[in-house]
């Protein structure tokens, strides 16, 4: 996490009981062979004192020292397709506070149910789920014009709040989490420890589900826009456009992602010329009985 090497590290100081284990500090020897090693300082002492001067600096009289805590995993929301949207970065300094902006995906949607998760693998159904909240009342819109603010704000006390708001609106929701709450250091290390082990399958399963997503919300468009503009279309066209959706399905089906992008990229090219056909009509209806001067 900070980007260094082995050769970057000058010196190793073994700080806690444990490291009076002979077995210990062998596998430490070995592990940093061209790093000085430190065994001078008494190892319970200074986890003592360390504690010692945090508590003086959270009591607020020590002021020469600056505290900094980290969250220990990523924190983030569900989207869609289950994956997981990173606000708080693991490693980040807390308190924080982030803001991210979202929006609908179903035309009319009123509800939007907010998944709050914790982890480092790309799909939730791998991270632990914190908790969860619904923003009910948001004015019917197409799809992809609310314009939906979530915040996390994690306190100096691991506290994490959770809020949406839909900006158009003013209406707002929001929840209150305790991220670390029941898991051990062994556990936060086992997440981590298989972050790292499926980072490649996790990265092939994430580029898969964006892309049936991004093919999903592209038939949704296109069945609806057919919908709306039948009489730019003749009966040829509507066959075309429905046999590309049926291979674009067979793709997701499939699980093929490269499949599904070439049919994706298909139905686009060839739905093209009718987007064209309808912005020129719409212009040309609104500029009806209006003079243009040059």
């Amino acid at each position: 996490d900070a980007e260094l090497s082995l050769k970057d590290i000058d010196e190793v100081v073994l700080v806690g009981g444990s490291t009076r284990s002979p077995y210990l500090r062998s596998r430490v020897k070995e592990f940093f062979s061209q790093s000085h090693f430190n065994s001078n300082l008494n190892p319970d002492e200074v986890v003592a004192l360390g504690a010692a001067v945090e508590a003086d600096i959270l009591a607020g009289n020590r002021k020469d020292l600056l505290l900094l805590d980290v969250t220990p995993l990523s924190l983030g929301i569900e989207t869609l397709g289950g994956l997981m949207d990173v606000l708080v970065p693991r490693n980040n300094k807390i308190p924080a506070k982030i803001k991210k902006q979202y929006t609908t995906s179903i035309d009319g949607q009123i509800n939007l149910k907010v998944h709050v998760f914790q982890g480092e693998r790309e799909l939730v159904k791998d991270n632990r789920k914190l908790g969860e909240f619904i923003l009910k009342g948001i004015p019917a819109m197409p799809a992809g014009f609310p314009k939906i603010e979530v915040t996390f704000i994690l306190n100096a006390d691991g506290i994490l709040q959770v809020s949406a708001e839909e900006l158009r609106s003013g209406v707002k929701q929001k929840v209150e989490v305790k991220p670390q709450y029941g898991l051990t250091d062994a556990e936060v290390k086992q997440m981590l420890s298989d972050s790292i082990t499926n980072a490649q399958n996790d990265l092939d399963e994430r580029s898969l589900v964006e892309s049936v997503t991004e093919a999903q919300q592209l038939i949704y468009a296109t069945e609806r826009f057919v919908k709306d503009h039948s009489s730019l279309l003749g009966p040829s066209d509507v066959e075309t456009i429905d046999n590309l959706i049926k291979e674009i399905n067979n793709a997701i089906n499939a699980k093929d992602k490269q499949s599904v992008v070439n049919k994706v990229d298909a139905l686009n090219s060839f739905s093209k010329q009718f987007a064209e056909k309808a912005m020129d009509q719409t212009i040309a209806k609104a500029l009806k009985g209006k003079n243009i001067i040059n």
